[in-house]
């Protein structure tokens, strides 16, 4: 009886890392994308730095709302390469399934379907992250590394960035599911990605929103996909008992936009039109 357990457990390994190997092997067949993304991402840091530099200037100091100069290069710059990590492609990978008719034979699959679908781009997050965030992250830190604090914190910003990949696929994975209902993803998509980006602190850290506006943000999720990982590196006030709270807070996020998903998606698969297939 062990023995058949064992077995059915390695089995159902295998399967999930199978979805991972091809996700890794799609990624570097096309992995000039990862080296043009690198380079628009070192493009990306040179513009962030003239235009915040002269951004500082124009005010006359060195502090604006708490932030330095170089903890807002930082903040932008690994937030654009955290992007590039975090993008799952979930959405229009749905969109593409369910009008091609492809979806049903995703949906006969002895798998849970959500998972089947974080597997199939978690590949994609692994290579982002070796071939672009990190050659990212270590120019960055050569650049302004005397006024980037590492310790503790790296190690929990690795586990929060993990909380936010996971918030992040579920926020393409509801959206993606729109699509039973529009019969099309792409001005949806194209509306979350601004949403996202705004409510995060994707494009501006939220240290820079007027005071008002972040309580209203502190109650959303989106906030848990890039700040607070950004907060936990580039913050230098925090310490070790900061970091708790703030990942419990993501883990809270992870939980409720798990659920959320996985009751829209009971609600959504009884609309299924096949348009293809």
């Amino acid at each position: 009886m062990k023995e058949q357990v064992k077995e059915k457990k390695t089995s159902i390994l295998k399967k999930y890392f199978s979805l991972v190997r091809v996700s890794i092997l799609n990624t570097l067949v096309f992995r000039i994308n990862c080296i043009t993304t690198l380079i628009g991402d070192l493009v990306y840091l040179i513009i962030i730095y003239f235009l915040w530099k002269a951004i500082y200037a124009s005010v006359g100091t060195e502090v604006v709302d708490g932030m330095t100069f170089y903890q807002t290069m930082v903040y932008l710059v690994l937030a654009s390469a955290m992007y590039n990590v975090m993008n799952c492609w979930v959405t229009y990978s749905l969109g593409e399934d369910y009008l091609s008719g492809n979806l049903i034979n995703f949906m006969i699959k002895p798998m849970d379907f959500q998972i089947l679908y974080f597997l199939s781009a978690f590949g994609r997050i692994i290579m982002t992250f070796f071939m672009s965030f990190l050659p990212t992250f270590v120019i960055v830190w050569f650049i302004a590394r005397n006024h980037l604090v590492l310790g503790w914190n790296l190690i929990f910003f690795l586990i929060s960035i993990i909380c936010g990949i996971l918030i992040n696929f579920c926020v393409d994975f509801f959206v993606g599911l729109i699509c039973f209902y529009t019969q099309s993803v792409w001005g949806v998509n194209i509306m979350k990605d601004v949403v996202v980006a705004l409510l995060s602190g994707a494009t501006v850290p939220l240290a820079f929103f007027p005071e008002a506006f972040r309580k209203v943000i502190d109650l959303l999720p989106f906030q848990a996909i890039y700040n607070t990982p950004l907060e936990m590196l580039t913050n230098p006030s925090l310490t070790v008992t900061d970091y708790g709270p703030m990942l419990l807070q993501q883990l809270f996020w992870v939980v409720v936009t798990l659920e959320v998903c996985r009751i829209f998606w009971r609600i959504a698969s009884k609309k299924i039109t096949v348009n293809g297939g």
